[in-house]
């Protein structure tokens, strides 16, 4: 390995981000996330965002395109490689924000919150779908389930950051992140238990295992809350631990910014879904995870609720929330539906159909039908376009940057 190499290409990339994080654009589009999640009128913020679940950014931020050798400089190379293509080729409302952050080292992490490995079955071919492998095959194995406490080795995140700080600390902030592991998806509930019991026996659970089921779900969502008390009073919340999916801003809330402090989750947003639940009932949903997830939700300052679940039906459950800012509306929901249900009394996350919009071909009349009649559906509504998901854009990546500039003037027209 080569540190020095490795080194300087962080510092050329931090650099130019440091410039992208400074440009006044920035700001307005604070301002303009904190306005629509305070229900104001704005213009429709629109993102479109992606990760290295994403089979074409595999393909383009994979390790095999990174110059950094040392997988620790490599992560941070990428991670600026990625914000960087966000601002100069998608071009969305995404924030760019002044600094970089460095994850603490945190006991537990995602499939691994429970005392159990939450395996699964391998597709076989890239982009495939994967199958559970659930450990807890009877309801003897509840008693092995262990509850993870919120603990942070100091030594190790100490010599991380220290690595970090040396090579581009002089360029850029570092936020170092203590948010705890029970935080987003694996404090929603459905997503761990979904692994740990199996989706199909999950289902079968609520007629014919009821009280099991309950004990269940009551175990875990103390669990949760006991992780997140502990990180709590610890003072490892902090402005930037909230998230909603989008940009974590609203006006009776703080700004992010980097360490700062402690902070309780009564300060900040916080994020719940039930994508398992999407099949079930809204009487079944609401007494067989909504209100395990309820006092998760309770504590935190405003919610983001709903990833890819569709909603529909079950407006009027999520309504029990009081903290509830934003919904979201996905590719297989009735939009019209929604919109009349959500109307002026929360943010309307919309997420059209990526199928539609990027990854099979690429037709503007096809665009702007869908997201023309879309933002007709929401009139009255406070909408914003997110799309994400995006599995593919056939090799060519400024299908991203047409988008947003379509979506923009579609929704200027509008």
């Amino acid at each position: 390995m080569n540190p020095s190499k490795d080194i300087l290409v962080l510092r050329k990339l931090a650099a130019r981000y440091a410039e992208i994080a400074a440009l006044p654009v920035q700001e307005e589009k604070r301002v303009l996330w904190t306005d629509h999640f305070s229900l104001k009128r704005t213009r429709v913020p629109i993102l479109a965002t992606y990760g290295m679940w994403n089979v074409w950014c595999r393909e383009v931020f994979g390790d095999g395109r990174m110059e950094c050798e040392d997988p620790f400089f490599r992560n941070f190379e990428r991670d600026l490689k990625m914000r960087i293509f966000q601002h100069e080729v998608v071009g969305d409302d995404t924030i760019q924000q002044p600094w970089i952050t460095l994850g603490a080292s945190i006991k537990g992490g995602w499939g691994n919150l429970w005392g159990f490995a939450e395996t699964m079955h391998g597709p076989g071919v890239e982009g495939g779908a994967a199958a559970y492998d659930p450990p807890l095959k009877s309801w003897n194995d509840v008693a092995k389930l262990r509850v993870t406490h919120h603990e942070v080795d100091e030594a190790a995140t100490a010599r991380n950051l220290d690595r970090l700080a040396s090579a581009v600390g002089d360029l850029l902030p570092i936020d170092v992140s203590r948010t705890p592991a029970h935080i987003g998806f694996m404090a929603d509930i459905s997503t761990s238990i979904a692994k740990l019991r199996g989706l199909e026996t999950l289902m079968t659970d609520m007629y014919e295992y009821p009280e099991e089921l309950h004990r269940l779900l009551a175990f875990m969502r103390d669990g949760i809350l006991q992780n997140n008390r502990e990180a709590e009073e610890a003072g490892h919340f902090t402005l930037t631990s909230g998230q909603n999916q989008a940009m974590s801003y609203a006006g009776t809330l703080e700004r992010p910014r980097p360490n700062s402090g402690h902070r309780r989750r009564q300060d900040i947003w916080g994020f719940c879904a039930a994508q398992e639940f999407t099949v079930i009932s809204p009487e079944f949903h609401d007494e067989f995870m909504f209100q395990y997830q309820l006092p998760i939700c309770e504590q935190f300052g405003l919610v983001h609720y709903g990833c890819c679940e569709d909603l529909g039906r079950k407006m009027k459950m999520l309504r029990q929330l009081k903290n509830l800012r934003s919904i979201a509306v996905t590719p297989v929901a009735d939009v019209a539906a929604c919109a009349e249900q959500i109307g002026a009394d929360y943010a309307l996350s919309w997420r059209p159909n990526p199928t539609d919009m990027v990854c099979c071909g690429y037709n503007e009349d096809r665009v702007r039908r869908i997201i023309g009649r879309g933002l007709a559906d929401c009139k009255g509504c406070y909408p914003h376009i997110h799309l994400k998901d995006v599995e593919t854009v056939d090799g060519d990546v400024t299908r991203l940057t047409r988008w947003v500039k379509l979506v923009r003037q579609v929704a200027g027209e509008s």
